[in-house]
């Protein structure tokens, strides 16, 4: 079934992203599927920490952008979304590639939406679990 109540696809996430923390970073959109959004992040010297791993806030900007979008994007017309909680859970470090994050809804009510998002390495290793907390703000 599909989730989404305004326009959306990877084309619009991408524009919505210019010159903001997201394109700085390389995080690039992948696919908006019926119920789930993809985007992936580059592993290299804009996102390591000092001993050449991908640095753990990285992660979770991957995982909040997927959870943000995944919310705003479900949401009726006039709604917003703004985080409220944020975990990670980093399983497994990664030095270069890509990371690919997956955020599919856990919960979608009127006032909260809960997304999980799972990260994987090119090689398909689970490297970061994430889950995020969004209160959905009626603008009317």
């Amino acid at each position: 079934m599909r989730i989404w109540q305004k326009p959306v696809s990877v084309d619009i996430l991408t524009q919505s992203s210019r010159n903001t923390a997201i394109e700085h970073l390389g995080i690039e959109f992948l696919e908006v599927g019926d119920s789930f959004l993809s985007a992936r992040v580059p592993v290299d010297h804009r996102t390591h920490q000092p001993y050449g791993l991908l640095h753990g806030g990285v992660s979770v900007v991957l995982a909040e952008t997927l959870g943000s979008c995944g919310a705003f994007y479900s949401s009726p017309e006039g709604y917003s979304a703004v985080g409220l909680d944020i975990n990670a859970n980093h399983l497994k470090g990664v030095r270069t590639g890509w990371v690919t994050g997956v955020a599919r809804p856990v919960h979608r009510g009127r006032s909260t939406h809960v997304w999980q998002i799972d990260l994987h390495t090119e090689a398909g290793d689970l490297c970061c679990v994430s889950r995020i907390t969004m209160a959905m703000l009626d603008q009317h």
